[in-house]
């Protein structure tokens, strides 16, 4: 059954192709849905598709690519919507 999540993460998250990196890997997994920085610093994405892909996802937000440093990983359901895919939002 798919379902969507809206997360936060803070920390050292952008600057670090952490944009890119989250794309690949939503990818790697099937999901869809979007990320982009927000001005306070941290990085906001919704994702859709199979529970089990959603929490690789979470588990992956934590880590990040090589250069970031996670601080926190805020994460809520959010209503489902259809994407055609998944993509870099300014």
């Amino acid at each position: 059954m798919n379902r969507c999540q809206h997360f936060l993460v803070s920390g050292r998250v952008q600057g670090v192709f952490f944009r890119a990196a989250t794309e690949a890997a939503a990818r790697r997994w099937g999901l869809t849905g979007w990320v982009r920085n927000l001005a306070d610093g941290s990085v906001e994405l919704v994702a859709c598709g199979a529970e089990a892909e959603l929490a690789e996802l979470e588990r992956w937000l934590w880590q990040g690519p090589p250069r970031a440093r996670v601080e926190h990983v805020k994460s809520r359901e959010t209503e489902l919507q259809a994407f055609g895919g998944f993509s870099i939002r300014g």
